[in-house]
């Protein structure tokens, strides 16, 4: 580290040790001045997020890494810009917004740093170390805001498909899934280990797989289909197949698609009742049992 670099480390230090709060004042400013937040979040917060910052700059600084390394080395001013990031994808923010805001830190430090000297050389140098400094700040931010949005929009979407194929007790022993919309596999795998959770919860020894919402039944949806019968069968349960409407037994056909070694019935009903002779046999006078 040269001396120059060393001075104006110090110079920053104690700037951020003498006018911490004159820094967080204009910092929080220069947010709300220039709308670089669009959301919910309100200005106790971004003091506090601002205090946190500063104070993790500090060590940061005093570190005898290179500028280009403080940020990503430091690990409280690491914790810090991501945690910042993260509240801010969550919040909805942009990663733009997020971005420019934490390198709005850069003005309300220069303005500091002017406060205890005028001197060209001094201020040009701390000018070009704070770019150096917090340009990976920023950098970081964004990569972090984006990696932190598609957890969150995987997670939401992994809920969403979770809620949207829910297992339905209908009798004792016989679960069903109404499936609604496309069949993929993603989806798939959900339906399969949501089924299998609740047939082992449950005792089940009949799954009844509905496709009454599922629009159209090509070779991709009825291999998932199968996927999830022989799922059901190697857990010990029988699976019936529900909803073949006209239209869909005709597109079966046509494929070429083989379902006969599933059984199959026209509405929800036929397999409930279906599924209970399964379990309970025929009654005395060839009616269903009265398992309940």
């Amino acid at each position: 580290m040269s001396t120059s670099e060393a001075a104006v480390r110090e110079r920053l230090i104690r700037a951020l040790h003498e006018r911490g709060e004159e820094i967080t004042d204009r910092w929080v400013e220069l947010q709300m001045e220039q709308a670089l937040l669009d959301t919910d979040i309100g200005e106790a917060e971004l003091r506090e997020e601002a205090a946190v910052l500063i104070e993790a700059l500090v060590p940061g600084l005093r570190s005898g890494v290179p500028v280009d390394r403080v940020v990503t080395s430091t690990p409280v001013l690491h914790e810090a810009v991501v945690g910042l990031s993260l509240r801010r994808a969550r919040a909805g923010a942009t990663p733009t917004a997020t971005s420019l805001a934490v390198l709005a830190l850069k003005e309300a430090l220069l303005k500091a740093v002017q406060r205890d000297t005028r001197d060209a050389e001094e201020l040009f140098a701390s000018a070009v170390f704070m770019n150096r400094l917090l340009d990976v700040a920023g950098a970081l931010s964004f990569e972090t805001y984006v990696e932190g949005r598609e957890e969150i929009i995987h997670r939401q979407s992994q809920q969403l498909m979770e809620q949207s194929t829910p297992v339905v007790r209908l009798w004792r022993q016989v679960l069903a899934v109404p499936l609604i919309g496309t069949l993929d596999t993603a989806r798939t795998q959900v339906v399969m280990e949501n089924l299998l959770q609740a047939i082992q919860d449950h005792e089940a020894l009949v799954a009844i797989v509905d496709i009454t919402g599922v629009p159209t039944v090509d070779t991709a949806v009825a291999q998932h289909l199968m996927q999830t019968v022989n799922a059901v069968r190697l857990m010990g349960a029988d699976c019936v197949i529900s909803g073949v409407r006209p239209s869909i037994a005709q597109t079966i056909a046509q494929l070429g698609i083989d379902l006969s070694t599933i059984l199959t019935r026209a509405t929800l009903a036929d397999a409930l009742a279906a599924a209970i002779k399964l379990i309970d046999g025929p009654g005395p006078d060839g009616d269903e049992g009265d398992g309940r």
